[in-house]
């Protein structure tokens, strides 16, 4: 059965190790009433105060849905034993890198925390494939739009541009960006050299995405400074929204690269940089019907719960159904110096999510903990910002 003292124990030892990580913790909407009946009060306390955070009832998909919905929005990492295998279709980047993280105590050693690769299995075989079809159907297009499409690559793509693609070898991916409209609006409003205005949506390894209305655009690291910066969050803040110059347009994948004022280097197509990145991210999927991109577009900025990363949805969490990490947010029914130091934490960062859960299934009963150290669990409110 889930123990609210093994919950605390997993987050209070990850926050140790990784003091500058902030979590948001995900339970159960069930989790209170399965706990024993000593740590109920505790339990209600925290999440009085935003240190445990559950779905609401009658949640489609229960709090592993509500917990992965959190990571994918803030682009944390989940720290969980579960596999999610019935989401693998429409979390793919659950299988990257640094996205998933598993917990188990170690008698004798304390917890240990490892990065993990989700299981397959045949729910996850059947989420892929339904995603697949669905993302089939959604991708037919008319002939009209196929036209368009066409008749905006011709007038955006030089020679020089399609005998360098030649030469680099390869078709394009088959996924693009951008949706045909958005994309087509922009090239008619925006041409190399050209000023938007964008958010910083997320960072990659050799650059960061950036939102420009409804559409998704790319800067590598080259842009970003002569000599280019070592990472992107060195010279950009994860939600932030300033000015770029418009690059490169790349018709074929519908990709818009970007830099920065007095680094672009206007060109006929993008760095091999940005290309590999937006590959390995997948395609963006925007808003429907979006509008004409206009020379200063808007960019919404992303409620941060947590110092500027991808945001955060609450204080010191981890997501109950093994914590699922947020900017690697932390928000647990921990110490108040635990929550305090989590909210100092230097912005955003890796964020985590654990769902309580399954920690407590495969590890032994924690110590109960007495109603006194409970209540100390619970801090006063975390008001947690991004």
């Amino acid at each position: 059965m889930p123990s609210l003292a093994q919950l605390v124990e997993a987050v209070t030892e990850y926050q140790k190790e990784f003091p500058d990580d902030e979590m948001i913790v995900v339970v159960d909407a069930t989790f209170g009433h399965r706990i024993e009946e000593s740590e109920r009060k505790a339990f209600d306390e925290a999440v009085a105060h935003n240190e445990i955070v559950s779905p609401p009832a009658g949640a489609i998909g229960r709090g592993d849905a509500f917990l992965l919905r959190i990571a994918d929005k803030v682009g944390a990492t989940v720290l969980s034993n579960d596999s999610f295998q019935e989401f693998h279709g429409e979390y793919d980047w659950l299988f990257h890198n640094g996205r998933l993280i598993g917990g188990k105590p170690v008698p004798g050693v304390g917890w240990i925390f490892t990065p993990r690769t989700p299981v397959r299995g045949p729910r996850s075989r059947t989420a892929v494939a339904e995603a697949k079809r669905a993302k089939k159907a959604a991708v037919k297009r008319s002939p009209a739009a196929e036209k368009a499409i066409k008749v905006a690559t011709d007038e955006a793509v030089s020679p020089s541009s399609r005998r360098r693609r030649r030469r680099r070898g390869g078709a394009p991916p088959s996924e693009p960006v951008n949706e045909p409209l958005g994309f087509i609006e922009f090239v008619a409003a925006h041409k190399p050299g050209t000023e938007v205005e964008g958010e910083v949506e997320s960072f990659s390894s050799h650059g960061a995405f950036v939102t420009v209305g409804s559409l998704r655009c790319y800067i590598p690291l080259s842009a970003m400074g002569d000599p280019p910066p070592r990472g992107a969050r060195e010279v950009l803040n994860r939600g932030e929204t300033r000015t770029f110059v418009v690059q490169a347009l790349d018709p074929p994948r519908r990709g818009i690269e970007l830099a920065l004022p007095g680094f672009a280097k206007p060109a006929g197509a993008p760095t091999e940089e940005t290309v590999e990145d937006e590959i390995a991210a997948g395609t963006h999927e925007p808003a429907p019907a979006p509008a004409p991109a206009k020379k200063k577009a808007a960019a919404k900025k992303k409620a941060a719960k947590a110092p500027a990363k991808k945001k955060a949805a609450a204080p010191a969490k981890k997501a109950t159904k093994k914590a699922a990490p947020a900017k690697k947010k932390a928000a647990a029914p921990v110490k108040n110096a635990a929550a305090k130091a989590t909210k100092k934490a230097a912005p955003a960062k890796k964020k985590v999510a654990m769902p309580a859960k399954k920690a407590v299934k495969k590890v032994a009963p924690a110590k109960k903990k007495s109603a006194a150290s409970a209540k100390k669990a619970a801090p006063k409110k975390a008001a947690k910002k991004k």
